[in-house]
């Protein structure tokens, strides 16, 4: 009898083991490949102050997802500001595999750590869609000397220091290298140009009061003052003209016959170590906003362009990217890797 019950009690052992085994793997298929949905509230990092373009990004998603019901969870936008983006990004970088956290990203993510500004770099995250394309401009005062690009670059050819630049990122970061990427194509010496960097909000005020000479800038911050009788765009880095009020009166640099473009990509990235299963849902839902007409009004409304990407495809845009820009900031001796 008792070796009975002792067989009894083993053979009861070997199942719970196989069914702990079971349910183990089904676990673990379910992080690497099987269906992954939002356990609780999803975090938006925007790694700049309210206002700025990762900001807006951020918020006119977690809006549409929310009121489109594409995404069934409360979204929240956060802001985490410093270091051009890298004080987010160390903050989603703390995230491991928490794939309740995303954060929206541009070419900062880029140029900040090839400049030394950041430990971290987009092949230290998840990348899961870009969403938008946005442009560059170039803007000077309404009673400026220069009323073109090729105007501006002839002065600039003579003497390139006799010409001050400022932007909001720092210097070998966005507005730095969309500038000097359009002036290397002119023929200008970029070694040489004189850039500034004001990250307060006083770039606008510099230009005005004659402190600065051109301001590269994004488009969205240009409506108001062009309107206002302020400024006057020189060109935007888009390679066709942009649709829309104001924005649509503005040349493009290639129309002025520098052959250069320049894309502010916007899209967003996970944390390290993401499963598979929560990229794939993060890209499906992604996809959704972009097919959405709510995102298409939102797109509208901020002179954005369509620009979707995701895989295979958002891995090897980000790579080009990375080697485009290490070449700029090697060329101007700020590369650090």
């Amino acid at each position: 009898m008792k070796k009975l019950a002792f067989l009894f009690v083993l053979l009861l052992t070997m199942v719970v083991a196989a069914c702990s085994d079971s349910s183990a793997n089904d676990s673990a298929n379910a992080e690497d490949g099987g269906d992954w949905s939002p356990e609780g509230s999803i975090e938006f990092v925007a790694p700049s102050g309210a206002g700025g373009g990762w900001d807006t990004t951020a918020r006119m998603a977690a809006k549409v997802f929310e009121e489109e019901g594409i995404i069934d969870a409360d979204i929240a936008t956060v802001n985490k500001t410093g270091g051009g983006g890298a004080v987010g990004w160390a903050y989603v970088a703390e995230k491991d595999d928490n794939p309740h956290h995303l954060f929206v990203a541009s070419p900062p993510l880029i140029d900040v750590p090839l400049n030394g500004q950041s430990e971290y770099d987009h092949t230290d995250f998840t990348p899961i869609a870009n969403i938008i394309a946005d442009y560059g401009a170039f803007v000077v005062r309404e009673d400026s000397e220069w009323d073109s690009l090729e105007e501006l670059f002839a002065d600039m050819k003579e003497d390139p220091e006799s010409v001050t630049i400022v932007g909001s990122s720092s210097p070998g970061s966005m507005d730095h290298i969309q500038f000097v990427r359009v002036a290397k194509a002119a023929g200008v010496d970029i070694t040489k140009i004189k850039y500034v960097s004001e990250q307060d909000g006083g770039e606008l005020t510099a230009l005005l009061n004659g402190s600065v000479d051109v301001f590269s800038t994004g488009v969205a911050e240009t409506v108001e003052q062009v309107r206002a009788g302020n400024v006057k765009v020189l060109a935007v880095t888009s390679e066709e003209r942009l649709e829309g009020d104001v924005i649509s009166e503005y040349p493009t640099v290639m129309e002025q016959g520098i052959d250069a473009s320049f894309v502010n990509w916007r899209g967003f990235f996970g944390p390290p170590n993401m499963s598979d299963s929560a990229r794939d849902y993060y890209v499906e839902k992604f996809k959704e906003l972009n097919d959405s007409d709510a995102w298409a009004d939102i797109r509208a409304q901020y002179g954005w362009d369509e620009m979707f990407m995701s895989g295979e495809e958002y891995d090897e845009f980000l790579d080009e990217q990375r080697d485009q820009t290490k070449e700029l900031l090697d060329e101007l001796g700020l590369g650090n890797q």
